[in-house]
Parts: C-alpha cells; sequence; structure tokens
C-alpha cells in the first residue's frame, strides 16, 4: 500500500497494530480523522492517553477502575460474601448485563495456559486465596470460558481453595464448550449464572 503521506501512514500503522483492524481499515479510519475537527481528534487522542495514564486496578478485585476501588466493590449492597471469578473485565460487563448477579468480583487477568507461558504465578490466584482464608466469603462462583485453559484454572483454583470452609460453584452449562462469556447472550448466561452448580460435579 502505498502513501502520499508518511504521516497518513504512521497513522494506517499504528491503526493496524490494533486487534481485528487491517490496513485497510486502519486507512478507512485515518482518512475519517482527516474529516473530523482539530478539536475532535484532539479529544480523541487525548481519551487514549488519558485512558492508560490514569486507569487504575481495583485493589480489592483487581477489575479496571477510575480509582483505588471499583464502583462494584466500594457498593455496600452487593453481597460481599458471594465473589465470581473470571478471566477479565469483558467477563464482568456481560455477567453484569443480565443483572442476576450481585455480589462481588475476583478478576484474574487471564487463565492459566502452558502453551502460552503462563502459569498460576502470572494471574491474581494468590490475592483470591488470600481473600478467602480471611473467612468472609462463603461461596466462590467459578465462571470462566468453558476451554481447556478455563477448566485447568478452574481445577487449580478448586485444589488451592479445598482446604477452606467456602462453598464452589461452576455456572451452568448453558454456555457450549469452547465459548467466551463475553459471547454468550444475556439470557443463556444469566440463567447460568442462576443455575449455578457444585464444583465436584463438575468432576465426575
Amino acid at each position: 500500500m502505498n502513501f502520499s503521506s508518511k504521516l497518513i501512514q504512521d497513522a494506517v500503522e499504528q491503526f493496524s497494530r490494533l486487534p481485528g483492524i487491517g490496513r485497510k481499515s486502519a486507512l478507512r479510519l485515518t482518512l475519517h480523522l482527516l474529516k473530523m475537527d482539530k478539536s475532535e481528534v484532539r479529544d480523541f487522542g487525548e481519551a487514549f492517553i488519558s485512558l492508560r495514564e490514569n486507569i487504575n486496578y481495583c485493589q480489592e478485585c483487581h477489575n479496571i477502575s477510575d480509582a483505588d476501588l471499583c464502583e462494584l466493590c466500594a457498593n455496600p449492597n452487593r453481597d460481599s460474601h458471594t465473589v465470581c471469578v473470571v478471566e477479565d473485565i469483558r467477563d464482568v460487563m456481560a455477567i453484569e448485563n443480565t443483572h442476576q448477579f450481585k455480589g462481588k468480583y475476583h478478576v484474574l487477568g487471564g487463565v492459566i495456559s502452558p502453551m502460552d507461558g503462563v502459569g498460576p504465578d502470572d494471574v491474581t490466584i494468590d490475592s483470591l486465596v488470600e481473600k478467602v482464608s480471611k473467612g468472609n466469603i462463603q461461596e466462590i462462583i467459578l465462571a470462566l470460558s468453558t476451554t481447556m485453559e478455563g477448566d485447568t484454572t478452574n481445577f487449580y483454583i478448586f485444589k488451592r481453595l479445598k482446604e477452606y470452609n467456602v462453598k464452589m460453584t461452576v455456572i451452568a452449562r448453558g454456555i457450549s464448550m469452547g465459548d467466551e462469556l463475553e459471547y454468550a447472550d444475556e439470557l443463556t448466561l444469566g440463567r447460568s449464572i442462576v443455575n449455578r452448580t457444585p464444583y465436584e460435579n463438575s468432576l465426575a
């Protein structure tokens, strides 16, 4: 792809670094920016700079947050005795959209995947164990995607928490094997949360 401007070429290359954005789409986005007012483009760029420089991770659940505590953890009306374990913020958003869960979350920041070089120490399992060890949590809901990596992570967490007096459940298999939570429709995901089952049953 030949460019008449080095500035356009640089912008296209930056856009094309984003997941799912090819060079043609990147060029279309770049040309669209040129049609916008300079002030709008400036606001567009500053929003991403501010995002990267000022975003926090919740000290309690590791969710992305504007403050030390995310809005969910800071909400006194949420059930702090029930914690739903998810892979990342996209899963929090998907479950929240069902309006079926009123507890707290714990965001792992990934799943165990030896093939990708991701081990237990690369996700926030230790802080989950520490949280459970304090004795305030009554139920842990394992809501990871139904993939091999998700199931491996579920089993590892189960083994780490087995010694504690905490109920461990897993979302019902209304979510098909191999599915990511963020792509499940809200009704199916909501039912999977409501109809969760003891984790031990999934080992049979």
